[in-house]
């Protein structure tokens, strides 16, 4: 059933959820699926404004061995026995964790020290202070966003970053007295501009003053919406009752709005993933079929050839993004009936190119990075390079085995500048954060 909504007075179109879709939100959210956001009969122009469970992942050890030893540098326990992890971002100096009991906090990577803990003004605090969502990426001035609600799942609060100093630039309210109950959320960075992807909100901000850059308009007032995001792309699959052609599914522009192109359809389109925005790599699932797709500037797409293997953008965890584009190949972390592999495809013919058993694909913290990944066994793990068209593997270095260290599970993986790995576990029960040079 629709129901006609007209823009107020103030050009905001504000959507009236149903309670329904928000729980089923919050449940997937809980645990650790790829959270769907639902729009229903319209979607909201932005005002101006000032992890599931960790599975141990296990294979045996094969090719050849790293002469380098890493030894533990520190370690620093989880705050909480049901932490989870959120998101992280890791600059020069600074590792900054978000997680649902631990808050928003900055360590000194030489040494573990904090160095800072982010709070929210006492106003916006009233809505909650745990990380929901945290932009993947930061900007090259080392501003970024994060979502706070009242635990990690729903969002009443975005803030802007500076990861300099823990400051909060500016927050925005995602909740109010007309839609007070609060929603899952994605944030993203792209440019100067920051992107709030949910059931209750969808536009871009100025990441430096929280201002309005762009909002978005459904084409029609009777309509139903599902969205998704990643950085630099918005996704829309909608239903609207009053247009000639009912179903469509857009894409748009994450720093500016324009719409990038929009397709027709007889149903919906679900997203599971969005894997990369250039080119737009995402998982689809029709009526039809489940695949994975490079989509063109013009809409149209092709397959990868998945077949039966799973894909995810990360590590098994929504805080994780390492999935990545090197030399036109996508790699990425995925899941067959033996266990976890990395995978790539060659983004213009579609074909596979390689696979091989690894415990973790790492986040690169450069676009030119070199592939990592950890390979052997949780038990006694090295960090290897790879290939990006031949998947040809070459030893850097074997991590400690001292009986202290948590083995390595679903999480981020990190390759520093000098050659040590950060690895930060998506659950409290897998340990916290562990760094090795």
């Amino acid at each position: 059933m629709t129901t006609q909504m007209a823009p107020e007075q103030d050009g905001v179109v504000r959507p009236e959820g149903r309670a329904a879709a928000r729980a089923a939100d919050r449940a997937a959210a809980r645990s650790g699926r790829r959270r769907t956001r639902r729009i229903l009969l319209a979607l909201v122009v932005l005002a101006a404004v000032g992890g599931g469970s960790a599975v141990a992942l296990h294979h045996e050890a094969s090719g050849p061995t790293a002469s380098r030893h890493l030894t533990t540098a520190w370690q620093r326990p989880a705050p909480a026995a049901d932490d989870a992890l959120v998101g992280s971002w890791v600059t020069g100096k600074l590792l900054i964790r978000a997680s649902t009991e631990g808050g928003l906090s900055a360590y000194g990577l030489a040494d573990g020290t904090p160095a800072w803990s982010a709070k929210l003004p006492p106003k916006a605090a009233q809505g909650g202070t745990r990380p929901c969502a945290m932009s993947p990426t930061l900007t090259a001035g080392g501003l970024g966003t994060v979502a706070f609600g009242k635990d990690g799942s729903t969002c009443t609060t975005l803030a802007g970053i500076d990861t300099r100093t823990g400051t909060v630039l500016w927050t925005l309210p995602l909740t109010d007295t007309k839609h007070p109950v609060a929603a899952a959320a994605d944030t993203y960075v792209q440019g100067g501009v920051a992107t709030i992807v949910s059931e209750n909100f969808l536009g871009g901000l100025d990441i430096r003053t929280g201002r309005r850059v762009w909002g978005f308009s459904p084409r029609g007032f009777y309509c139903n919406a599902f969205v998704w995001g990643g950085t630099g792309v918005v996704l829309v699959d909608d239903y609207c009752a009053d247009r000639k052609t009912p179903f469509t599914f857009t894409a748009y522009d994450g720093q500016t709005g324009k719409q990038l192109w929009s397709r027709q359809q007889d149903a919906h389109t679900d997203v599971a993933h969005v894997f990369s925005v250039a080119p737009l790599i995402a998982g689809e699932h029709t009526a039809g079929e489940d695949s994975v797709r490079v989509i063109a500037p013009s809409g149209s797409s092709r397959k990868l050839a998945v077949g039966d293997t799973e894909l995810s953008p990360g590590n098994g965890t929504d805080a994780d993004h390492s999935a990545r584009i090197v030399d036109n190949v996508l790699i990425t972390p995925a899941t067959t009936a033996k266990g976890t592999e990395i995978d790539a495809f060659d983004v213009t013919t579609g074909a596979k190119l390689w696979h091989i058993p690894a415990i973790a694909l790492a986040t690169p913290l450069k676009a030119d990075d070199p592939v990592y990944a950890l390979a052997g066994t949780t038990a006694a793990p090295q960090l290897v390079r790879l290939d990006p068209r031949t998947g040809r593997i070459t030893p850097v270095a074997a991590l400690p085995t001292e009986s202290s260290r948590q083995h390595f599970t679903a999480g981020s993986l990190y390759v520093t500048p000098d050659g040590g790995v950060l690895e930060l576990a998506a659950q409290a029960t897998s340990g916290g954060v562990t760094y090795a040079r």
